[in-house]
């Protein structure tokens, strides 16, 4: 294994470990809304600096090397987007009972 992958085998490792402790603390909180919301922030957060500040930066100044970027969003799973929920879709999720103005009178 030459140097250049073991180093994105490492990355990957290392990506792979963030990503189970943030899952972890989610599932420990669960019931926490007010940090589960909180923890949405800072991931939001935290893409919004990355793209701005690192991978914005990095894009390709190549064919080849947009070509091999493209190659990647297509086999690897398409472009990062973090999504908002919905007001509606939150007011639609909650109990009719705390809905004012319900059908239910």
């Amino acid at each position: 294994m030459d140097r250049e992958s073991a180093k994105s085998n490492e990355l990957a490792a290392k990506l792979q470990q963030i990503s189970t402790e943030i899952n972890q603390l989610a599932e420990q909180n669960q019931d926490d809304i007010l940090f589960l919301l909180a923890l949405l922030r800072d991931l939001e957060k935290t893409h919004r600096q990355i793209r701005t500040t690192m991978f914005e930066n990095s894009l390709p100044k190549t064919r080849n090397d947009l070509y091999n970027l493209v190659k990647d969003i297509e086999e690897q799973g398409g472009w990062p987007y973090i999504e908002r929920m919905r007001l509606r879709k939150l007011l639609k999720n909650m109990d009719s009972d705390f809905i004012p103005n319900s059908s239910k009178k």
